[in-house]
């Protein structure tokens, strides 16, 4: 009988297998598609020598992760490559406010103004950021904090919405982009705790950038599987699980799932069934001729570019999207060019780029005529660059990735009290109504992500339960 058998090889459930492995435990990974990865995969979805990453591309969250800083990854090839500028927010008149790994620097592209009261926030924070890191990412409950001083003056500041917070701002630079970076988990900016996730992705880069996995983010993937065998588990493929009795007996069970399918796997009924699901995303990988022809100089350095221009066309787009059921006239892009960056994504001379605007849950239409409109305001001329492009819509992304249910790539909404108390109101997210089986998806604390976290707290529950028994 195996301790432990994980289901989905996404990087929760390989995080989870690892942690577990580490400490003696045998582990299997079973997984429905043919390679490993769920949202962290690279594969060539246009054009032969054009690698694009079918979900995450840039990486603030996993280079900053304390359960990925704690394994030797880089030995398995994992090899994070930094942009000149982790990320920029251009305007339709060639300005950009940037996000830069010093705090001075992002400070002064918002103007005087703003400036000053951009380094009130971030200073306090900053020196302290991975016991930070560390505390915010392990509730609740999975460890005492090591800072609780310093994580109570962060929930101050980032509990209340964005909206609140942004009021320390005059000019638009700054609340545009802001209001971009809580746009990352798809919650309207007015949301319980908004400010946090803003507050969260700019420190990660000026704390260590928003890097590129060398050779696309399958590379992360690859380096969690390798490393897990070297510790003696196994990774199974092409191996879709419908219910418990499909697996091997083991002492426990991990799932890398929805909450959705863990109950309907293990029998679990209408336990999840008031779990919600937020709006989904329509995404394109595009195969360019050259580079993006940004008007702003700093977007065509960056790694990661965000595409709206204001913070009330920014808003606007969220609401449209998860309150108004419809999709955006002019949506918010989050863009990452890793070419920019990468040699290894492109052949010589081209470049890889990677677009999505948030749509209502399930949406079937098509963005793209709407998405590329948005970018020639911003980049003229980008539709001439453009050799092939691959689309992906909700029902395409959710049939890619199972646990993207309508689209959804936070799985599930990452707002009102489900963003911090994610998949019940409940103390211990990781246990289920079996004592022997647990969920460590991106649907538990700390959330959505490429960080690996949900699966190395899950993995805390497990090894007590392992011990006990």
């Amino acid at each position: 009988m195996l301790d432990a058998v994980v289901v989905g090889a996404g990087p929760n459930g390989l995080t989870a297998a690892v942690e577990l492995a580490r400490r003696g435990f045998s582990v299997a990974v079973f997984e429905a598609r043919s390679t490993v990865g769920g949202g962290a995969r690279t594969e060539e979805l246009t054009l032969p020598g054009f690698r694009h990453d079918p979900c995450s591309a840039a990486h603030p969250l996993a280079i900053n992760s304390p359960a990925f800083r704690a394994l030797p990854l880089d030995r398995y090839g994992l090899e994070w490559l930094h942009a000149e500028l982790p990320m920029a927010h251009p305007f339709p008149d060639g300005t950009a406010a940037v996000l830069a790994r010093t705090v001075g620097e992002t400070a002064a592209s918002f103007g005087p103004r703003d400036a000053g009261a951009y380094c009130r926030l971030i200073e306090p924070f900053l020196p302290k950021w991975d016991t930070l890191a560390r505390d915010f990412m392990s509730l609740p409950l999975t460890a005492l904090p090591r800072d609780p001083v310093t994580l109570a003056r962060f929930g101050l500041a980032g509990l209340p919405p964005s909206t609140l917070l942004m009021r320390r701002f005059r000019d638009e630079p700054a609340k545009a982009l802001f209001s971009g970076l809580v746009a990352h988990v798809m919650a309207p900016l007015g949301g319980f705790a908004t400010g946090a996730i803003g507050l969260v992705f700019a420190l990660a880069a000026h704390a260590r950038g928003w890097p590129v996995a060398r050779g696309g983010s399958q590379s992360l993937s690859d380096a969690l599987t390798a490393y897990l065998r070297d510790l003696g588990g196994s990774v199974h493929t092409d191996y879709e699980v419908k219910r418990l009795d499909d697996l091997p007996p083991a002492r426990a069970y991990v799932f890398d799932t929805s909450p959705t399918a863990l109950a309907r796997i293990a029998g679990f009924g209408n336990h999840y069934a008031g779990y919600r699901y937020g709006p989904g995303v329509f995404k394109i990988d595009y195969a360019l001729d050259g580079p993006v022809p940004w008007t702003a100089k700093e977007a065509r350095a960056a790694g990661t570019v965000q595409v709206g221009a204001s913070s009330a066309e920014i808003g606007a787009a969220l609401n449209a999207a998860s309150r108004e059921g419809r999709a955006p006239d002019k949506p918010f892009l989050i863009t990452v060019q890793p070419s920019v960056v990468d040699p290894t994504r492109a052949p010589a001379g081209k470049h890889v780029f990677w677009a999505y605007g948030h749509v209502p849950h399930g949406w079937t239409g098509d963005l793209t005529d709407t998405i590329e409109r948005q970018l020639e305001r911003f980049a003229p001329g980008f539709r001439d660059r453009v050799l092939a492009r691959a689309t992906a819509g909700p029902p395409e992304l959710a049939a890619r990735n199972a646990n993207y249910v309508g689209g959804d790539i936070a799985s599930g909404a990452a707002s009102g009290l489900q963003l911090l108390l994610r998949p019940k109101l409940t103390l211990f997210p990781y246990r289920t109504p079996h004592p022997a089986v647990f969920i460590c998806s991106s649907a538990t604390p700390p959330g959505p992500g490429v960080h690996g976290m949900s699966g190395h707290n899950a993995a805390k529950a497990v090894w007590k339960r392992l011990r006990q028994t």
